[in-house]
């Protein structure tokens, strides 16, 4: 059967099959069936770098608010640096909340 919009030859696999985010055709890699993410590590390295971007983003917020036109380094660098840590504390928290919800769902399977 080909797929009319990428013109692949694989059959696709059933939604109920593929998990949450499903995979539209069978595996095809070496990696053995019942591999899984290191999901307590990720927990662990999340819940360290949550609060580390979050104290780098007020850091550079505060110093770019006290920086002066002849500092070096000007506001300007100092508030992207606080947009990037900040941007990376809100990617590392909906990482972390992503990861409780999927330790959640495995510890109610398990019971």
């Amino acid at each position: 059967m080909r797929d009319s919009r990428n013109g692949s030859g694989r059959e696709p696999v059933p939604r109920a099959r593929s998990g949450m985010v499903g995979r539209r055709y069978p595996r095809t890699g070496t990696e053995p069936v019942t591999a899984r993410s290191p999901l307590r590590l990720r927990l662990l390295l999340a819940s360290v770098f949550v609060p580390l971007f979050v104290a780098g983003a007020v850091l550079f917020a505060v110093w770019a608010a006290g920086a002066d036109a002849g500092d070096s380094p000007g506001s300007g660098p100092l508030t992207f640096l606080a947009v990037v840590c900040g941007v990376l504390a809100l990617t590392t928290a909906l990482d972390l909340r992503v990861l409780l919800r999927r330790l959640r769902r495995e510890r109610d399977s398990t019971d």
